[in-house]
This record gives structure tokens, sequence and C-alpha cells, in this order.
């Protein structure tokens, strides 16, 4: 599905002449065909290439917020602002984010669920949100949440 979608913003974008989103979703392609070639041997579903496309989508989210930060330290605020509205444009194909309060409600139904009594289960409650909530969720923020739940 998510492929699907990029493509159909590719196009659109080539007719609505938005050269920034067609750049931009030309990199997202790019990163996904790459990605395809590393994996060509298996087998995948629908479900596993949209996950995957999900994946590839946070990291180049986390490269751009990188750059914004290093652009600004640097005193170049229109490379900065590029990178914003390439960030705006690749969180258009991501689902939902979650809120800080969702966050907390999914944390702490984790370590329900498993029954994590200590600093030494977050390992397994962090996989577990991972597992649950790929591409929704900031996990160095359920991370600090889970610590300080357990703590």
């Amino acid at each position: 599905m998510l492929r699907e979608d990029l493509t159909k913003a590719m196009k659109a974008a080539m007719l609505a002449k938005e050269k920034c989103k067609l750049t931009t979703v030309r990199l997202i392609l790019a990163a996904v065909k790459e990605k395809d070639i590393e994996l060509r041997s298996e087998d995948r579903t629908p479900e596993e290439d949209d996950a995957l496309i999900t994946d590839i989508l946070s990291k180049m989210v986390k490269q751009r917020n990188d750059s914004i930060k290093a652009y600004e330290e640097a005193g170049r605020c229109e490379l900065a602002e590029r990178e914003r509205e390439e960030i705006s444009i690749i969180q258009e194909f991501l689902p939902k984010q979650m809120s800080d309060d969702e966050i907390t409600d999914a944390a702490k139904a984790v370590i329900n669920e498993i029954g994590a009594e200590g600093l030494k289960d977050i390992g397994r409650c962090m996989g577990a949100l991972k597992a649950k909530y790929a591409g929704q969720m900031d996990f160095a923020k359920a991370s600090v949440t889970i610590k300080g739940m357990l703590s």
C-alpha cells in the first residue's frame, strides 16, 4: 500500500510541478529500491513491506532532524528550512505519531502485560512496544517513560 501511495504522490507532484515534494518522494523511492535490492532473496508479504517502508521513513526523518541541528549550529538556516520541508513531506506517509499521553498509556499496558518489575525488564518492554507500535511511537520517549515507571 505505501509503495503505491508513494508512486501516486510522485506522479501528482510531477503534474503539480512541486519540485521539493517530487525530489523528496524520489529520495524515498530510491531508499526503498536500495533496500529491495539488499533483501532481494527474501519473500515478503505486503504487511512486511509496509513495515519495512515505515522503518525507512522513520530513519529518514531522524537523519533530517540531525541535519537540522547541524545546519542551525553552522548558521545555515536556509538548509535547515529545506530539511524541515522534507520532514513534513516524509511524515505524510508515516502513521500518525502517538502523543506523550498515549505513549505513557501504552508503556503502562506493556509493563502490566509483561509483568515487568525492575530496570532489568526495560529491554523486554521496549521489544514489546516496538512490535506493537512500529513507526507510530518515539521510542526514545518511550524508553525514558518506562525507565521512570520501573525505577
